[in-house]
């Protein structure tokens, strides 16, 4: 009897903190400012009348990013008119959008990867395109930027990606800030796995800028007065491969902006040791990485600007 008794205990206690770890992973981060009908949606799971979003017709060429967060959700070419009432998606950016079930049990949730926002349900078997699945988005969760608008992307690794985030969070001219891993060979990997070093991954942040408001070069500049670039083996006391300091370029243009910053720098006397590597695979870190010294209210412990340049 003392046994079933504490199989039964056992029992619920597991199940009390499953739920306990369920709640915790769809608990919504709120990071921008959202207006009551954005919280409703977002945060209180809510939808958003049928033919009534901004973004049901919109078949523009650009990219859908979360309203919560910034981060990029959706391409404009995997959207298709489904003449269900809400924009539909046949595909999301890799590693973007989770499923969860949802609360009717009958349905699949989707939320933001990111900040775990709302954004809608997932259906499949419908036969509207190929790939058989439909992404039911509200208009309300998400962002749209226009190719029109020419967003660039450069990616810094230069030590801890919270400090390098927090000089480019709110320059002016950056539309958003991502930390994650890139350079390695495993898919999706966490961040515990890369601190590991078993899977070739160097922390860095992802930058989508409007080169019209600010140039390449001066992000590039700041990169390197945020942080050390004569150090070889990690930044301050961070040491190891995840914290080198690396300029991933995105086109020769960008690699030939690096170089020459390298060269004007070590021609006054700076011993550089940045690598210079093809942009890779883009990974975005887990959500509390996201804007970490704001939401601390702190400043970065070992990234300090120094003019250089």
């Amino acid at each position: 009897m003392k046994i079933f008794v504490l199989i039964m205990l056992s029992f619920v206690l597991l199940t009390q903190c499953q739920q306990a770890d369920n709640e915790i992973n769809t608990v919504v981060m709120e990071k921008n400012k959202l207006t009551e009908a954005e919280k409703r949606v977002i945060i209180g799971k809510g939808t958003e009348p049928a033919f009534a979003g901004v973004y049901t017709d919109n078949f523009e060429k650009g990219t859908y990013v979360c309203k919560n967060c910034d981060a990029p959700l959706y391409n404009s070419s995997d959207k298709f008119h489904s003449g269900c009432g809400w924009p539909a998606f046949d595909d999301e950016i890799e590693g973007a959008v989770k499923r969860i079930q949802d609360a009717d049990g009958r349905r699949t949730e989707i939320v933001c990867a990111a900040c775990n926002g709302h954004l809608g349900h997932v259906f499949e078997g419908e036969g509207f395109t190929p790939k058989d699945t439909r992404h039911c988005v509200n208009s309300i969760s998400m962002k749209f930027i226009p190719d029109s608008e020419k967003t660039e992307t450069a990616v810094f690794a230069g030590g801890c990606f919270w400090g390098v985030e927090y000089y480019f969070l709110n320059l002016k001219g950056v539309v958003s800030t991502m930390p994650g891993y890139t350079g390695g060979h495993k898919k999706n990997p966490t961040y515990e796995e890369v601190c590991s070093g078993s899977t070739g991954h160097i922390e860095a942040v992802e930058i989508k800028f409007m080169p019209d408001e600010v140039s390449y070069e001066e992000l590039a500049k700041l990169f390197f007065e945020i942080h050390d670039p004569t150090q070889e083996n990690g930044q301050g006391p961070d040491i190891g491969e995840q914290y080198l300091s690396v300029v991933f370029y995105q086109n020769e243009q960008q690699k030939e902006i690096t170089e020459k910053l390298i060269s004007q720098l070590e021609k006054k006397g700076y011993d550089v040791a940045t690598g210079l590597l093809p942009a890779d695979k883009f990974w975005p870190a887990e959500d509390y990485h996201r804007k970490y010294y704001e939401k601390k209210g702190k400043k970065p412990y070992c990234h300090i600007r120094t003019s250089r340049f």
